[in-house]
């Protein structure tokens, strides 16, 4: 009995340990793609890049999300997140000039950028410190976002302000339960275990997560 209890103990702080480790890679890895995407966000402003063609964009997003996944288990995983990661940062500069060409563009974008910190900071926070397991919201998550997706499509299709408004609101929803799913499946160990895996999704709800905001503040001022 007391060797089962310590077989237990022990298999217990192993897990800790790796879950700890595979956090502390994560938010490494997280805050060097995020300065790295700053960095070519900001080389397509200065460039005054024009808006990515919606197709040419998917392709583009998709095919290096699964560049990333089919390489996560190697050395190679790492290049591929940063491909990816650094094209995403590329496609936000042609929106960030939009918002620079106006009065106060430049206060919507702090604005928004400073929201989305203090967003993933607090369910980061809630997450770790509450230790309670989100994993009930991967449903929720998964039916979300063919909800969303058909939403922007309809969206692109029909142009229709207050359903862009919704979609924009809806994505702010989205990307704060994904904060949450993902920090918890990190935390106990219920399937992500992954850090470069990690690090793509909580990367993909914080570019949302500023997008839909930048496009809510900008709705909200008349712009």
């Amino acid at each position: 009995m007391a060797y089962h209890d310590t077989h237990v103990a022990q298999r217990s702080s192993a897990s800790v340990t790796s879950s700890s480790k595979v956090l502390r890679n994560t938010y490494a890895l997280l805050a060097m793609t995020l300065l790295f995407s700053a960095v070519t966000a900001g080389a397509a402003v200065a460039m005054g890049v024009e808006r990515m063609n919606i197709f040419v964009f998917f392709v583009g997003a998709y095919g290096l999300m699964f560049l990333v996944h089919k390489t996560a288990n190697s050395a190679a995983g790492l290049l591929a997140t940063f491909a990816f990661t650094g094209f995403m940062g590329f496609t936000l500069g042609p929106i960030l000039n939009a918002y620079l060409a106006l009065p106060n563009g430049a206060a919507l974008i702090m604005n928004a950028l400073a929201m989305t910190g203090l967003t993933f900071i607090g369910l980061s926070a809630v997450a770790l410190v509450t230790k309670k397991d989100f994993s009930f919201l991967g449903n929720f998550l998964m039916a979300g976002a063919i909800v969303l997706i058909l939403a922007m499509v309809a969206g692109l299709i029909f142009q229709i302000p207050t359903l862009m408004l919704m979609v924009s609101a809806g994505f702010v929803l989205f990307a704060s339960a994904a904060i949450l799913y993902q920090t918890s499946e990190i935390v106990h160990r219920a399937g992500e275990t992954n850090y470069i895996l990690a690090t793509i999704t909580l990367y993909v709800s914080i570019y949302n997560l500023f997008v839909s905001l930048l496009s809510l503040l900008g709705i909200m001022s008349n712009d």
